[in-house]
């Protein structure tokens, strides 16, 4: 087993890292960088410091561009944003994925309920992949591909190994992007299943700053006697 020499410094060594067990996949290639990790965040402060080799940047409001140049601007990894697909969808959709491939987006993921069609026009307008979120095995996963998507994101909470693993059967050389869970075992049975790189939730600033602050109450608490 080859050693591998590390160097983290002082003050940046308190980084985040994502689970070992994530480099068991075989990655993605995409535009020359292989991909395994994925961080799921849009918190500047985490992208900053966080090991992943790349950030899925998705949201719960309508895509704004402001926000994605922010995310772009701060990360020394490729970015994929989410650009829509319930709410925001159609046209809108497509000119969002535009403009966040001119911003410097490296991929662009759509949410489960964007229609094939909208898929298709995206692809005749950007050069960047176009990544659809894939939340049940029902879906119409020949439907995505042949509309044009590029690589599948599966995010189907605990049954997401079982959607692998069944879209690994019937589309062996798809690329899959799936969450893997909080624990190890769940990471590698996702892997094992048949994805190729994993999405991983880090904890939020709040739940990082309460452990370092338990920490500094400690100190500054008056010793007994």
């Amino acid at each position: 087993m080859k050693t591998i020499p590390e160097y983290s410094g002082t003050l940046r060594s308190h980084l985040l890292t994502v689970p070992k067990c994530i480099a068991e996949c075989s990655g993605i290639r995409i535009f020359g960088r292989r991909i395994k990790s994925l961080v799921f965040s849009t918190d500047v402060a985490i992208i900053k410091n966080v090991n992943a080799d790349a950030i899925i940047a998705v949201y719960p409001f309508t895509p704004q561009p402001s926000i994605t140049q922010a995310i772009i601007s701060v990360s020394d990894v490729p970015v994929f944003v989410g650009v829509g697909g319930g709410m925001t969808n159609g046209d809108r959709s497509v000119r969002l994925a535009e403009y966040s491939e001119h911003q410097g987006a490296s991929g662009v993921v759509v949410n489960a309920p964007i229609t094939n069609e909208t898929i298709t026009k995206m692809k005749q307008i950007v050069d960047i992949p176009v990544i659809t979120t894939i939340v049940s095995g029902d879906m119409d996963i020949a439907g995505r591909l042949a509309a044009g998507a590029d690589i599948l994101n599966v995010s189907g909470a605990a049954k997401t190994p079982e959607i692998v693993a069944k879209i690994r059967k019937e589309f062996p050389e798809v690329p899959i992007i799936a969450t893997g869970g909080p624990r190890d075992e769940d990471i590698l049975r996702t892997i094992e299943a048949g994805a190729n790189a994993i999405t991983y939730t880090p904890p939020t600033t709040g739940q990082l700053f309460a452990d370092i602050m338990i920490n500094h109450r400690k100190n500054f608490s008056k010793q007994p006697g």
